[in-house]
């Protein structure tokens, strides 16, 4: 505030020194050596001045110059003509306004561009993306306060200093070459650039920049960039990436693991997808050690040391063993990569006791089974010793129940129910006296009435046996008839389970083409046409259909 005072104290004393002067200068011209002439352009120095200091306030020093030389002129009794002298007074105030208007328009103009320039600045400096300025050599020039908070160094420190300063030297040659370019006119879109922040951390950031030239279009004034730290989102994105390829190395082993797959077929999968989760696939190796046998990925060389490492147990003993490596000098794997070896490691472990636990379950099925069948043949062998005539026709009639159902796309189960109903369907015959079953002749109706009866009698001796088939249903339905017309229920259409309407066709078909003691046989031709006269009828169409395109098309012949 002192020094504006002074500032204003000295210009007024100019002012008025310069007025004296300019009446100093009229007394001499006037009255000491009579002239008409006055040398009246030094009073413009003052009228000038006066504008140019204090604008259009400024034209007020023109009124006491003009009221001097007036007065001099009336006082000097000269005969210059006093009109020349009011309007050289007039010309003074004039002047003086006119430079105070120019001068206020002067100070307009720089006062808007200042405005302007505090204002980009503040833009600059207070936006909220890190911007950088440097001019063409590479000396940062702007630097503002979010690129402060991106590298931890303030203005003051950077800015007259190179640009290289803020790269990590292992990316710097790169970097600067992507700068070199913007040199000869490329605009950057979304360059990735990593910064060096003064703690020694690497950020990366991702640029684009534009180059500042002078009016003629040709001259580089400088570089100006802006970025945006991408730093967490590129850590977030590999991350993710990282899980991802995490999670389908687990889907991809426990897939194998449903898809029954052998232990070898199981841990040559594993290591493959394993060794793609890491945090460097290209450069990574992994091996599993599973009894006595090796298995790696691609890439392995013998001789690694460093590595993660898990066991893996069955029934709470070790093995095999399972390890990931490097083939190339990287960062240490990373420690949670751990939990993923651990996770694959004790699949696999449960896996092994799963298949274990299936393979002895398999053993005891397979055991049962075979009992089984033991006492099922041996009861078909009873009724046999009982019936000798009809020997062999309850394997007969499996054998092309059996084929029928195959034919039909029925699953294995159903026909291996089918077929262990059909090696029984006739047990109640062993209810039945042995001189009904080999009488030489017809029957009467008392006789056909016991016969009849063998379904019922089949059904009550196997209903007790937890078969894992309907047996005893398949038993006691195999001479139901699709119209009702069959015993012992008369159960019509679907009321009869499928597997005993196929095992009613296949026991039509041999008994007809059979010989029996009450009857001689009717051939196999009968047989065939019985079935084909009465389906949709008593026997099923489609069970019908199949039946006789085995014989006729397909030379089914009974062994």
């Amino acid at each position: 505030m002192e020094g504006e005072d002074k500032t204003k104290v000295l210009k007024r004393a100019l002012l008025i020194l310069l007025i004296l002067l300019c009446a100093g200068t009229t007394y001499y011209f006037h009255f000491i050596r009579r002239s008409e002439v006055v040398f009246s352009h030094l009073f413009y120095v003052p009228v000038i001045l006066a504008g140019f200091w204090w604008s259009r306030r400024g034209a007020w020093v023109g009124v006491p110059l003009g009221a001097l030389l007036l007065t001099s002129h009336l006082l000097s009794g000269l005969g210059t003509p006093l009109l020349a002298d009011v309007a050289r007074s007039v010309m003074f105030v004039v002047v003086g306004l006119m430079v105070g208007i120019l001068r206020e328009e002067a100070l307009r103009s720089e006062e808007n561009l200042r405005e302007t320039r505090d204002y980009l600045d503040s833009l600059i400096r207070y936006a909220n993306a890190p911007i950088i300025v440097w001019d063409p050599e590479f000396r940062i020039t702007r630097f503002n306060h979010a690129f402060e908070h991106l590298t931890g160094y303030t203005a003051d420190e950077v800015i007259g200093q190179e640009l290289p300063m803020l790269f990590p030297e292992a990316s710097r040659d790169e970097s600067l070459s992507k700068i070199e370019r913007t040199l000869s006119g490329e605009y950057w879109e979304s360059v990735a650039i990593p910064i060096l922040r003064k703690d020694g951390e690497t950020r990366l950031a991702l640029w684009n920049s534009a180059n500042i030239y002078a009016e003629d279009g040709t001259t580089l004034l400088a570089t100006i960039a802006q970025g945006q730290d991408i730093t967490e989102r590129v850590r977030a994105e590999e991350a993710l990436d990282k899980r991802l390829r995490e999670l389908i190395c687990l889907y991809a082993v426990h897939r194998n693991m449903q898809e029954d797959f052998s232990s070898d077929e199981l841990c040559q999968c594993a290591t493959e997808h394993l060794a793609s989760a890491m945090q460097f696939p290209e450069i990574t190796t992994s091996v599993i050690e599973l009894n006595g046998r090796r298995f790696t990925s691609g890439g392995y060389i013998e001789g690694l040391s460093h590595g993660l490492h898990a066991e893996i147990r069955v029934d709470g003993e070790t093995q095999g063993h399972l390890w990931v490596y490097y083939t190339e000098d990287r960062p240490f794997l990373i420690p949670e990569e751990q939990n993923l070896l651990d996770a694959i490691a004790g699949d696999i472990g449960v896996w092994l006791e799963h298949k274990q636990a299936e393979e002895e379950l398999r053993q005891s099925y397979v055991k049962l089974q075979r009992a089984l069948e033991g006492t099922v043949h041996t009861l078909v062998s009873a009724i046999e010793m009982r019936d000798p005539y009809t020997a062999g026709h309850q394997q007969r009639v499996t054998q092309l129940a059996c084929t029928v159902a195959n034919e039909m796309g029925l699953p294995q189960k159903q026909i291996e129910g089918l077929r262990m109903a059909g090696l029984v369907h006739d047990i109640g015959k062993i209810d039945i006296p042995a001189e009904i079953l080999s009488h030489p002749g017809p029957l009467n109706d008392l006789q056909y009435g016991l016969i009849r009866a063998h379904s019922q009698v089949g059904y009550d001796i196997l209903k007790e046996t937890d078969f894992p088939w309907p047996v005893a249903q398949i038993v006691l339905q195999h001479h139901e008839r699709l119209d009702g017309s069959g015993y012992p229920q008369r159960l019509s259409g679907e009321e009869i389970i499928l597997e005993a309407r196929i095992l009613a066709v296949a026991d039509v078909v041999e008994a007809m083409a059979s010989f029996r003691p009450y009857r001689p046989s009717r051939g196999l031709n009968k047989a065939l046409e019985e079935i084909s006269q009465n389906r949709g009828v008593l026997y099923d169409p489609e069970v019908v259909d199949v039946c006789l395109a085995l014989f006729t098309e397909k030379g089914f012949t009974f062994e």
